[in-house]
Order: structure tokens, then sequence, then C-alpha cells
């Protein structure tokens, strides 16, 4: 590996520091709704603070809070394992080329910009869902049930050729994987085209977030250190079938728990 140019060394330090600031940020932000009441229901399962209203809250203002904090939490998991493709497209520019760092950027905006979409259709769902849960007791207790049908799934979908073609996208393979452009229209295009990879591709791993809790920073954590094992280790590629192993293996415990919870 070649020694990082001076420009990169920039590069790797702004990336850091938004890394860590972000990471910082989210684990503040959960912490203090950690310590927020939290309502146990029918089943043995917790409701997260993410899908409630704060007393005096608007529906919009709750809305917003959670977009605010999906936002950046997504920086903190997602920057680690998008850096190398935002290192590639600077690299295509030549050396002290202008465009190259605001290109940059609007590649990063696009990809966010992906998982901020993500973010703002999940809401209204896991609003609803909760919403049903706290109207029926028996849809309540169901809930365990339906988190491990829904590690079952994201196991077997570690499985698949389609998350295969996926990551091998998403690990840097050659082209028609990806594509560089140099206008603006074409570096936000780009960063659409990766976070949509990104999101497909990590589908799965998002799936266990929302099973695991959200707004807990061990699970975020997990799930990062996850999709960065696959998709920036070395052995990433034979990494993704054993983490879907261990999905299937957490939905049968789950069942078992609720079995015998019964």
């Amino acid at each position: 590996m070649r020694a990082p140019r001076p420009s990169e060394r920039v590069f790797y330090a702004v990336a850091g520091a938004l890394f860590c600031t972000s990471a910082a940020v989210t684990v503040a932000w959960c912490g203090s709704m950690s310590t927020m009441h939290r309502m146990a229901m029918p089943g043995g399962w917790t409701m997260t603070m993410a899908w409630m209203r704060m007393p005096g809250q608007s529906a919009a203002g709750a809305a917003a809070a959670f977009l605010a904090m999906w936002c950046v939490m997504m920086v903190a998991m997602m920057l680690p394992v998008i850096a190398p493709a935002l290192l590639r497209h600077r690299r295509s520019f030549a050396p002290g080329d202008a465009r190259r760092d605001r290109s940059t950027l609007t590649v990063a905006l696009g990809y966010f910009g992906v998982w901020a979409l993500v973010g703002g259709l999940v809401y209204p769902f896991g609003v609803a869902l909760n919403a049903a849960a706290m109207q029926s007791p028996s849809f309540s207790r169901a809930i365990p049930a339906l988190a491990a049908l829904t590690l079952a799934l994201a196991g077997a979908l570690q499985y698949t050729g389609w998350k295969r073609r996926l990551l091998e996208c998403c690990r840097g393979a050659p082209e028609p994987c990806r594509s560089v452009t140099v206008t603006t229209r074409g570096a936000w295009r780009h960063g659409l085209r990766l976070g949509w990879q990104c999101v497909q591709c990590c589908a799965g791993l998002t799936a266990l977030l929302f099973v695991l809790g959200v707004m807990e920073p061990l699970a975020m954590a997990l799930v990062t250190a996850l999709i960065a094992i696959e998709r920036l280790a070395p052995g990433g590629r034979r990494a993704a079938p054993m983490i879907g192993a261990l999905l299937v293996v957490a939905s049968f415990w789950l069942v078992a728990k609720g079995a015998g919870g019964n």
C-alpha cells in the first residue's frame, strides 16, 4: 500500500473527526433516551422511545427528532464502510483538481441522502407497529415471534446470490459495479447509486438493528462491526454466510425464550 498523499491525510482527518463527532452525539443522544421511562409490553418486550412522542411534542416534531437522530447515527455507522469508496472517487481526479473535494462531498451527500430517505420511510412504519401493539395485547405478544422471523429471514438473505453480488459491488469490485463521474450531477447520481446498493446490501443487518433496538448503543456497535467485517475485512465474503448462521441461531433463541416465558 502506498503512503497517503498530504491531501489524503486531510481526508482521513476530516472523516475521522466526523465519525468521532457523530458517534459521540449518537451515544449521548441514546443515553439520554435510555434514562427515560420505557414501556413494558405484553409478550416480554420493551417499547423503545424512538417510536414514542415526548410529552407536549407534536407528531411532526417527533418525526423530525427521529430523522435527525437517524441521520447522525447513520453517519457514525456507515462512514467507516463508505470511506474507501469516497477515497476511490477522490483519487479519480488529477492532483490539485479544484473539483475533487466538492465532487467527493457531493457523492457523500447523495449516499447519506439515501439513508435519510430510508429513515423517513421506516419511521411511520415503526410508529404504526408500536401503536398497534399498544392497542392490541394479542398483537403485542406476537412481536417477539415477528422479531424472530425477521432475524431468520435476515440470516437466510446472507446466503443468496443477490447478497453476494451486492457485497462484491460494495467491496469495490471492478466495473460495472462502480463508475466514476466528474460533473456535479454525475457525482450526485454516483452517491445515490452507492447509497442504494448499500441499503440493499445491509438490509438484513439493518433489520437486526431494529430487532435489538434502534436506540441501543451496543446494538449499533454490533451492527456496525458486522457490516464492517463483511465489507472491509479480507475474509468478508466468507464472513457473510457465517453472520447469516448467527442470525438464524439468534432467531431460534428468541423463539425458545418466548416459549420459556409462556
